[in-house]
């Protein structure tokens, strides 16, 4: 049994993981299942954390994330101010372009989707928010990774890259290749590298003109419109600058 849990807060926490994109609501003995705790223990925590908010209980008797952890989760310091600043800017790119407009964050080797706009005839996409894919499987993945330090660029260039799509770039000295195009041209166009039916494009958002690299905001489109992609580069830097420039304003020291 590892230490974490043994730990009450421990088997809080595997409770609360075993809930994701693809196990959006479970039973009490699903949950025990995929957490490896024991029923009674499960039910124990499941219903501590039912009493306090963080899950609820749908009509068919089964589980899910409850309202009280998406209150939590809104306030995150790292995307609140982000999502706050980049949101107006996504929403005049979005009438630019009039696909859909997505903003990300890396957290160690994986991006976080925090925030997306798209309209009723956008392509439909594989992420949305809150989803996190490994950081080099998508457009603005391989942006945010192209900024990241040294040591996590060279952890997920020395590990088995998945390869999504036939076209997935997965050699890593044609990935170092590419990471280092992106640090000179600060666009990239992912042509189906995570999925057959849609082509990325994707810039840095930073702390700042010239700052620390803090997300990357993408736009998505059906890939058989994959020729429109080199005229977005333009809106695209443009609302990532307006972006970068907002966000070194919010987080300057004052006096």
């Amino acid at each position: 049994m590892s230490t974490t849990r043994s730990t009450a807060a421990g088997k809080v926490l595997e409770v609360l993981s075993a809930f994701d994109r693809e196990h959006p609501a479970q039973t009490l003995s699903e949950i025990a299942q995929r957490t490896g705790l024991a029923l009674s223990t499960t039910h124990r925590v499941v219903m501590e954390l039912a009493g306090w908010g963080a899950l609820e209980r749908g009509e068919d008797g089964s589980w899910h994330v409850g309202l009280r952890l998406w209150e939590i989760a809104s306030g995150c310091p790292r995307t609140q101010i982000l999502r706050d600043v980049a949101l107006p800017f996504m929403q005049d790119l979005y009438e630019v372009t009039h696909e859909n407009v997505q903003l990300a964050v890396r957290e160690g080797t994986e991006l976080v989707f925090v925030e997306r706009i798209a309209g009723h005839r956008s392509v439909e996409l594989l992420t949305s928010v809150g989803t996190r894919f490994p950081v080099g499987s998508t457009g603005m993945g391989r942006v945010l990774l192209a900024h990241a330090p040294r040591d996590i660029q060279e952890e997920v260039l020395g590990s088995p890259q998945r390869a999504w799509t036939p076209h997935t770039v997965t050699d890593p000295r044609t990935l170092r290749t590419q990471l280092d195009r992106i640090r000179r041209e600060q666009v990239f166009v992912s042509d189906r590298q995570l999925s057959e039916s849609t082509v990325a494009v994707a810039a840095p958002v930073r702390i700042g003109r010239t700052g620390p690299v803090s997300a990357a905001l993408g736009i998505v489109l059906a890939a058989p419109d994959a020729g429109r992609a080199r005229g977005l580069r333009e809106p695209l830097l443009r609302a990532a600058y307006g972006i970068s420039d907002e966000l070194g304003r919010r987080t300057r020291p004052t006096g």
